[in-house]
Parts: structure tokens; C-alpha cells; sequence
């Protein structure tokens, strides 16, 4: 089956109405995403949702209620940020390839990296950790922040910061303090199983999940931060945020549907249309996600779950894993406890929620829409 998300030049300047000139110049200015025909070395294929954005520009009018509309579902940049971007494929922490990165940095590097910000030495962080007895991962990091938002009344500075990402590892691990000398995905594979590849391949997920542009956890820790809420405040707008099943959630739901789907006949899967199971197609990545592929290359999902990937790409056209799936690999073939996918992506991104609420911080502006009828 045709790749739903790609077409050719013809098919692209067809739709758009625009010589092949244009179609290439918006190529050059990243408004269109290309790839190289996997059958024909000389073609190239053009991403389906950008020529869809695109047709939907030149429909939409350039009034100030049409762009507004026209940002909320992948649409137009809202903010400019210098945290992370989305370009031809891949994905960047200030410039640098996240995946390259992945290869030999760990969580704390990232946090160096993207909290550029000069930490001051009036605020003292207290030295006792809040570790909740919540089962769930999601009942302990919200316990963990709302704790903290009695001694967190000032907004915080990069000390802070730590602390409370150090806070957020100590509630994934279930332990009071951090071993000296020990890194967050050393302390967290200790916690967590015996396996020997398990410090790696954490390491490598937590950089890789660290932010990822503008995405709906961001976008309501920047809400937050606007106002001039405390940082434990904006995390717990982040981490509510990530849970929900459009999410981060989906990494608990691909798990579990892949588990199923592996105990069922191939011909017993429901896979209709545009109708993606939890765990595959990204909007932003038409030619699949290089945080799945980087984590799968690593370690490999088993081969019951490889052969419902290429099910799942005959049946819809769309066979690429998202993060999601990449999270929820690691947790299966490391049988690491049930939740340890979800809790390595928020500790992961609570790197990146800090980074955007200090720069959301630094434009002093609220973030405050309109509505229209």
C-alpha cells in the first residue's frame, strides 16, 4: 500500500496549484518536508501534512481569528523558542541532534544544556525529598509537586530546578535520596531490575524524551510559568498534562495493546483506515519518529510485536512507532515495573518543561488568548 503521508512533485503541485519552482522553494524555506523515493533514487516525495497545511493557508485568509484557529492541531508555530525544533525529519536540543546526543550524553548533560539560565544563591533548597507511597507513577509525582508548592512560593532558579527534577527521580525510583556519584538513569535502573543493559538504554530514552518543541504538557507549563507561578506549580501543569491518554498516556496504552495483540491472530486485529492502534504515526514525523527508531535500534521490540508493526503499516499505509512504542519496549524486554514507560518520559521532559518555563519567564508577558463565537 502507498504511503498515505507522502506524494510525489506532480500530486503536490497538483493540489497546491504552484509550479515545481514554488514547490521546491518551499522545500528551501522548510515549509515542506522531502524525502528520497525509496524506488527511485532521482525522485523525491513531499509530506502530505504540510501540503495539507499549506492548501489550508491559502484557504484559511490571513485575519487574526483565522491564524489563531489555525494553531492548535499541529498547525503554525506559536512561540519562538530556542529550546528545541522539528526539522526535515529530525529533532534538535538548541541546535544539536537529540539523537546524536542520545549516543553518549545522559539527563544531566541535557539539563545543562537547556536550562541556560545563571543560577543564583539566594534561594536555598531544602534537603529533605517528599517520596510518595502512591502506587501508580502519576499519583506519586503529583503528590511529590503539590508537596512542594507550600516551600516553592518564589518561582525558582536553576537550583530549584534540579532539586525538584532530582524530586521527580526520587518518586519513579521510590527512594528518599540519590546514592553520591550516581547518575538519574543509574539510580533508576538500580531501583528498577537487575538487567545489565538497563542503564544504557535508560540513559538513552530519558535524553531522547527530554522536550520535544511546543507539545501539550509544554504548552501548559509556558501557561503556567506566564503567570508567574511557582516551578513546581508549572510541573504539575506539565505532568497532569502528559498523563492524558493523547499523550504521554499513550505509552501505557500502547503496552498494553501490544501485549494483547500479541496473544491474537494477525487477521483479528482491528485496524480500520485512518484508525491508528496507541503507538504508531506522528504528525510531525511522515517518514517515522527518530526517537522510536533510535530506541528500537538499540533494543529491538520481539519479534511477535515486528510482525504487528508491518500488519499495522500494510493495513493502514502508516507503520512507523512512535516514542510511545519505543517506552514501551524498553519497559517490556526489561520487565522493568508496571509504569516505568510513563515515568521515564516525564522525567525525561521535566528537563524540558523547566527549560521553557525559565524562557517563558524571561518575556514577562501572560499567555492569554482570545475566544471567538
Amino acid at each position: 500500500m502507498q504511503n498515505p503521508t507522502l506524494e510525489d512533485a506532480s500530486q503536490a503541485c497538483l493540489r497546491l496549484k504552484i509550479s515545481t519552482q514554488t514547490l521546491y522553494a518551499y522545500v528551501s524555506r522548510g515549509l515542506v518536508q522531502t524525502t528520497q523515493h525509496p524506488d527511485d533514487s532521482r525522485m523525491r516525495l513531499y509530506c502530505s501534512v504540510d501540503i495539507d497545511r499549506l492548501i489550508y493557508r491559502q484557504k484559511r485568509g490571513r485575519s487574526r481569528q483565522d491564524i489563531a484557529r489555525s494553531t492548535i492541531n499541529f498547525g503554525e508555530p506559536v512561540f519562538q523558542s530556542r529550546i528545541s525544533s522539528i526539522d526535515a525529519g529530525q529533532f534538535f536540543y538548541r541546535g544539536r541532534n537529540a539523537v546524536k546526543l542520545s549516543h553518549n550524553s545522559n539527563l544531566e548533560d541535557v539539563f545543562e544544556l537547556l536550562c541556560k539560565t545563571p543560577s543564583t544563591l539566594s534561594n536555598h533548597p531544602r534537603k529533605q525529598q517528599y517520596v510518595s507511597n502512591h502506587r501508580t507513577p502519576f499519583a506519586r509525582f503529583i503528590d511529590a509537586l503539590a508537596n512542594e508548592l507550600t516551600h516553592n512560593a518564589v518561582f525558582g532558579d536553576k537550583r530549584i530546578a534540579y532539586r525538584l527534577l532530582r524530586l521527580m527521580v526520587s518518586n519513579a525510583a521510590q527512594v528518599n535520596e540519590a546514592p553520591g556519584g550516581e547518575f538519574i538513569h543509574q539510580q533508576l535502573a538500580k531501583a528498577w531490575t537487575s538487567d545489565s543493559r538497563a542503564p544504557d538504554l535508560i540513559r538513552r530514552a530519558l535524553v531522547l524524551s527530554a522536550d520535544h518543541e511546543l507539545n501539550a504538557s509544554t504548552y501548559a507549563c509556558r501557561v503556567t510559568a506566564s503567570a508567574g507561578a511557582s516551578l513546581s506549580a508549572c510541573l504539575l501543569s506539565g505532568i497532569s498534562t502528559l498523563s492524558g491518554c493523547h499523550h504521554g498516556g499513550l505509552t501505557d496504552l500502547c503496552l498494553e495493546w501490544m501485549r494483547t495483540s500479541a496473544k491474537n491472530k494477525l487477521s483479528e486485529l482491528e485496524i480500520v483506515g485512518d484508525n491508528l492502534p496507541p503507538g504508531f504515526g506522528h504528525p510531525l514525523y511522515p517518514n517515522g519518529d527518530p526517537r522510536a527508531s533510535e530506541m528500537l535500534r538499540h533494543c529491538p521490540a520481539p519479534k511477535s510485536w515486528t510482525r504487528i508493526t508491518r500488519h499495522v503499516k500494510n493495513k493502514t499505509g502508516v507503520g512507523h512507532p512512535t516514542l510511545d512504542f519505543g517506552l514501551a519496549t524498553l519497559e517490556h524486554q526489561l520487565k522493568l515495573p508496571k509504569g516505568a514507560g510513563f515515568s521515564i518520559f516525564a522525567v525525561g521532559r521535566t528537563v524540558g518543561w523547566l527549560a521553557h518555563c525559565f524562557e517563558q519567564r524571561k518575556t514577562g508577558r501572560l499567555i492569554r488568548p482570545r475566544a471567538s463565537a
